[in-house]
């Protein structure tokens, strides 16, 4: 799984670069206009407010208490699932490690668990399991694959040469480690650090339930009960900001000319021997294993064969999943056509203004989902009305969230398709559409696939904008796992929030498959 803006290009920007396809370019642009919908929204509802009232919800001691936590918190979880992410995706790919392909697969998992899922498991196993420090633990047990699957994927396909020739000139295994074979996984190691604290700072289910105060949930209480839907805004408005600066700070941490790799088979890299330290590997690979889903899984199946067995439950469990997959279907759809022309952009007409496409379709994904469902609903109702209350709208609002998901995948599928053979069929007299469905689209078909499993498996776990957007009537497997867990109704909710990590499970499985170890 590689990422937008990841992909590192040569230092030289020719003028063609510059100038994109004017097709591809509004193509992209109009997808753009989905992605910024909410931001619109904020701009609108929070400029009535005025300087003055801005200025006097953000310079509260609350707010800077907020801001703190949440920064804390993102910066914790952040680093702590690089370091997770990061030692699994080498021990994976790299070392003589027992049953390589089995913790390959068990590694990715963890993403099939939704926070509020893991949340709700672990707050009806432990008592006086909430606060801080136990949101930061459930964030990060639910949250390292964002780094262990692109930085597995980045290390099985690397050339091995340029280890070759560190160790050939005098290198040990460690130095050859973390001068040659992590920096060549340096964007990898980036991208998903970046999608690690985006997720952080948008989190609603794990730190409402553990009761961790953030922005999100200061947000989504102002919205919820009504009181403050002002200083909602502007807080989501400091979200914003502390986007814009993460990507900032990603954008230069760049490592130019790095590439994944593609273009035909590599020699596979020699494996370290792990001797003496393959049993504490291995047991740790097991630790946050037992962790990130024996806890969650122990939990619903004790509290499942207690809720199954109320009179008409497994009609509703079943309406809910009817539901859930259709609209997570329609929502990965929709993502994908419009992040085709933001990921082609970028990958076929490299320079400062795809970046500029890419980076701002990263805005609204940092974004709460309330923020996402009541800017949706406000464009529904004003601007168009046919799609209000229809599974359309939530299909756009998980396509808003959801985007740069899509792009990353699409980016990085377009990169490694060769640009030669487009320009081939095009000499040869065929038509810019017919080059891109006959040529372009099958090359990148995997990296689509991968894009569709990542959406489809963000959209099935989307609790907030789902609440929000659903038509009237309509209930999935989150909304209704949320409804019985919101009234500390654990038997009721588990047998929901079992088959939702189930039906999550499915297109984790195949995202770990593609770590190349199976």
């Amino acid at each position: 799984m590689s990422r937008p803006g990841l992909i590192g290009r040569s230092g030289t920007v020719s003028a063609r670069s510059v100038v994109p396809r004017p097709a591809l370019f509004v193509a992209a642009t109009g997808a753009l206009a989905v992605a910024l919908l909410p931001l619109v929204y904020l701009l609108i509802r929070t400029g009535e407010a005025g300087l003055g009232r801005i200025a006097d919800e953000v310079l509260t001691r609350r707010v800077a208490e907020l801001a703190g936590r949440s920064i804390a918190l993102m910066v914790v979880v952040t680093v702590a699932c690089t370091v997770v992410g990061v030692a699994a995706a080498f021990l994976v790919t790299r070392t003589d490690l027992p049953m390589r392909g089995a913790f390959g697969v068990l590694a990715a998992l963890p993403l099939a668990v939704p926070t509020y899922v893991a949340g709700f498991a672990w707050i009806a196993t432990v008592d006086g399991f909430e606060g801080f420090w136990a949101a930061a633990l459930v964030l990060t047990l639910c949250s390292y694959p964002y780094v262990y699957l692109p930085v597995a994927a980045a290390l099985a396909a690397a050339d091995p040469a340029q280890e070759e020739v560190a160790r050939s000139l005098g290198r040990g295994p460690w130095r050859t480690l973390t001068t040659v074979t992590l920096q060549q996984a340096r964007p990898a190691i980036a991208g998903g650090a970046l999608l690690v604290a985006l997720y952080t700072l948008s989190d609603f289910g794990a730190v409402s339930i553990l009761r961790t105060d953030t922005f999100t949930r200061a947000i989504f209480t102002a919205f919820n009960l009504g009181f403050d839907r002002t200083g909602a805004l502007v807080l989501s408005t400091v979200l914003v900001l502390l986007t814009m600066v993460l990507l900032g700070l990603e954008l230069v941490s760049r490592t130019r000319g790095a590439r994944y790799a593609g273009g035909g088979p590599r020699r596979p890299a020699t494996r370290f021997h792990l001797g003496r330290l393959r049993i504490p590997a291995v047991s740790a690979l097991v630790a946050v294993g037992l962790f990130a889903l024996g806890v969650p899984a122990a939990s619903l199946v004790r509290w499942s064969i207690a809720g199954a067995s109320r009179p008409g439950t497994l009609a509703e469990i079943g309406a809910a999943a009817g539901n859930t997959l259709s609209v997570s279907l329609g929502g990965a759809l929709l993502t994908l056509l419009l992040a085709l022309p933001v990921g082609l952009l970028t990958a076929r007409a490299p320079g400062p203004i795809a970046t500029l496409v890419d980076r701002l379709s990263y805005l609204a994904h940092a974004l709460p989902g309330i923020v996402i469902g009541l800017s949706l609903v406000f464009f529904g109702i004003a601007v168009a009305y046919p799609l209000y209350q229809t599974v359309w709208l939530l299909a756009l609002g998980y396509a808003t969230l959801f985007l740069p998901l899509a792009v990353a995948a699409v980016t990085g599928a377009a990169v490694q398709a060769p640009p030669v053979l487009d320009e081939v069929a095009r000499s040869l007299g065929r038509s810019p559409f017919v080059v891109l469905t006959s040529v372009t689209l099958p090359l990148m078909v995997r990296g689509i696939g991968a894009g569709a499993a990542l959406v489809f498996l963000t959209c099935v776990k989307e609790l907030p904008a789902t609440l929000l957007l659903r038509p009237t009537g309509m209930d999935t497997l989150a909304t209704e796992l949320w409804t019985h867990t919101s009234t500390a109704s654990y038997a009721a909710a588990a047998p929901y929030a079992a088959l939702l990590v189930g039906v999550a499970a499915i297109p984790t499985w195949l995202l770990g498959r593609r770590t190349g170890l199976t």
